[in-house]
């Protein structure tokens, strides 16, 4: 998505426009396959190449949203996924 950026009038009476495109944020470290006990707690962890992206935590087709479930945690470019009280289900 571009977006346009509008000089004030009260700083210039010019009519031009400023056009930038933002570059997506991509994977710099994907997430790996991790291996927890059943009752226990593991976290998945990914890397970005853009500090504080969104990130949208999905399994399936089913977006996760935080709770007593999920912990969604971002700092910098690492984005991380706790996962409490794992089920079989889980996998």
């Amino acid at each position: 998505p571009s977006t346009s950026f509008f000089p004030s009038p009260s700083c210039s009476r010019s009519k031009s426009h400023f056009y930038f495109i933002a570059l997506p944020a991509l994977f710099k470290q994907e997430l790996q396959d991790t291996e927890a006990e059943e009752g226990g707690t593991v976290t998945l962890r990914c890397e970005l190449t853009k500090p504080k992206a969104p990130v949208e935590w999905r399994k399936g087709d089913v977006t996760l949203y935080p709770g007593l479930k999920y912990e969604m945690k971002q700092q910098g470019c690492a984005a991380e996924l706790v996962i409490y009280d794992l089920e079989l289900d889980d996998a």
